[in-house]
C-alpha cells in the first residue's frame, strides 16, 4: 500500500467518527494554543516592563529607603534614617557629586480628581521638582512644565498625563483649566506626551505637581518616597552611583558599606533583574501549557485504543487476505498523526488570533520559536501516543481478530 492509499484510509477512519475525532483534535488544539498564548503573555509582560524601564532613561538612578543589597543595617529598625529633601539637596551639590546632573525628590499619593462634575481616580500623584521631567524622560505634548519658582512659591499647578487628561477633560484642551484634587484646586499647565505601554499600572494616568504643594495638601512635610537622580551621561552612572552612596552614608552616619539603609537602583540593574524574573515566569507558563499538550496526547491514546477495539474484525479481515504488519501499523499511526496535525494546525491559528487581544492588561508578543515548537511537539505526540494502539492493532492474530464481535 502506497502512502496516498494509507492517508486515504486514515482520513476515512477519522471521518467514520467525526464527533470523536473532533473532540480529540480539540484537546490538541487547546494544548498548542495554550503554549503559544501563555508564552506570548510572558514575553509581552517582559517587553512591557522593559519598555517602562527604558523610558525612564539610561542614565537615571533611583534612590529609595530600605536596606541595601549588601546586608541590613545593624541595630534596631528605628535606627534607619528615611530619605529627606535635605538628602536630595546634598546630592545636588556639584562639589560632592560631580557626575550628577540633576536631582528630584519624590512623594507619591493617590486622589480623586474632579472637573465640572467629572470624577476620575488618578493612578499616581507625584510631588517633585522640575528636574523630574528630564530625568524620567517625560515630555509635554501641550502647555509647559511647572518651574522652580512654582516650587518655591508652592503654587497649585500641575502637569497631567494623557490618560488623566482624556478621562477628566475629554476632548477639550486641559491647559489653563482647573481641577480639584482631594479638595485642593489645581491649575493644569501642561499635558505629558503619552508613553503607552501595557501592564497593570497606566504610566499615563499621572498628575505631577510641585513637591511642597503636594506635601502641604496630602502627604505632610516628612520623608520623601524616593529620589530620582540623573547622571551626566549613561557612561557616568557608575561614578554617580558611587557618589550617591558616599554622600548618603555621610549624612546617615553609616560607616559600614554593608549596612546601608537605602538602595540605589540603575536601569541596567533593573533590566537584569527583570530579565531573570521573566525567564523563570515564562518557563513556568510554558510548563503549565505543556501539561495541556500531554493531556491531548493521552486523549489520542484513548481514542485510538477505542478505534482499534471497534475495528478489530476489520483488522482481522485485512490480515487474513495478506495485509502485512507494517501496513496495519502505518494506517493507525497515520490516523493518530493526522489527529495531532489537524489539531495542532488549528491550535496555531487559535494562538495567533488570540495574541491580537489584550490578556489581563498585557498585550501578548508571540515568540516565533514557540509556534514552531508547539506544532512540532503536537506532531511528535501524535506519533508517540498513537504508537501503542497502532502496535496493538498490528500485533493482532488474524484468527482472533476474525472471531471478535
Amino acid at each position: 500500500m502506497n502512502p496516498f492509499q494509507t492517508l486515504r484510509f486514515a482520513f476515512g477512519g477519522l471521518a467514520a467518527n467525526k464527533v470523536r475525532s473532533a473532540l480529540t483534535m480539540l484537546g490538541v488544539l487547546i494544548g498548542v494554543a495554550a503554549v503559544i498564548l501563555l508564552l506570548a503573555v510572558g514575553n509581552g509582560s517582559s517587553q512591557a516592563v522593559k519598555d517602562s524601564i527604558e523610558k525612564l532613561g539610561t542614565n537615571a538612578l533611583t534612590v529609595s529607603s530600605g536596606s541595601g543589597f549588601g546586608g541590613s543595617r545593624s541595630g534596631s529598625a528605628s535606627a534607619a534614617k528615611p530619605l529627606t529633601v535635605e538628602d536630595a539637596r546634598a546630592l545636588a551639590d556639584a562639589s560632592a557629586a560631580p557626575h550628577i546632573e540633576s536631582v528630584a525628590p519624590e512623594v507619591t499619593t493617590s486622589q480623586t480628581a474632579l472637573h465640572e462634575g467629572t470624577s476620575h481616580t488618578v493612578g499616581q500623584i507625584v510631588g517633585t521638582y522640575p528636574a523630574y521631567f528630564k530625568a524620567s524622560n517625560s515630555k509635554v505634548a501641550k502647555g509647559d512644565y511647572f518651574s522652580g519658582d512654582d516650587v518655591l512659591a508652592s503654587r497649585k499647578v500641575a502637569v497631567i498625563g494623557a490618560t488623566t487628561a482624556t478621562d477628566l477633560f475629554g476632548t477639550a484642551d486641559p491647559v489653563g483649566k482647573k481641577m480639584v484634587l482631594g479638595g485642593t484646586p489645581f491649575t493644569v499647565v501642561g499635558v505629558l506626551a503619552a508613553k503607552g505601554g501595557t501592564g497593570f499600572q497606566d504610566p499615563d494616568d499621572v498628575v505631577v505637581a510641585p513637591l511642597p504643594t503636594v506635601q502641604n495638601a496630602f502627604t505632610g512635610f516628612g520623608s520623601v518616597g524616593q529620589i530620582l537622580v540623573e547622571a551626566k551621561s549613561a557612561e557616568a552612572t557608575a561614578e554617580a552611583q558611587s557618589e550617591i552612596t558616599t554622600v548618603l552614608m555621610g549624612r546617615h552616619g553609616i560607616k559600614d558599606a554593608a549596612a546601608l539603609d537605602f538602595r540605589v537602583s540603575s536601569q541596567e540593574s533593573l533590566l537584569t533583574t527583570q530579565a531573570a524574573t521573566n525567564k523563570t515566569f515564562t518557563v513556568l507558563l510554558g510548563a503549565v501549557a505543556a501539561i495541556s499538550l500531554l493531556v491531548g496526547g493521552i486523549g489520542i491514546t484513548n481514542i485510538m485504543l477505542v478505534t482499534v477495539t471497534e475495528r478489530t474484525r476489520e483488522i482481522g479481515i485485512r490480515k487474513a487476505i495478506g495485509a502485512p504488519r507494517g501496513v496495519i501499523l502505518g494506517q493507525f499511526l497515520a490516523e493518530s498523526t493526522l489527529l495531532s496535525l489537524i489539531g495542532g494546525g488549528l491550535g496555531v491559528a487559535a494562538g495567533l488570533i488570540g495574541s491580537h487581544f489584550t490578556i489581563v492588561g498585557i498585550k501578548p508578543v508571540v515568540i516565533p520559536e514557540s509556534v514552531v515548537g508547539a506544532f512540532a511537539i503536537a506532531v511528535v505526540i501524535g506519533l508517540f501516543f498513537g504508537g501503542y494502539p497502532a502496535n496493538r492493532a498490528a500485533s493482532l492474530r488474524p484468527i482472533e481478530a476474525l472471531r471478535h464481535e
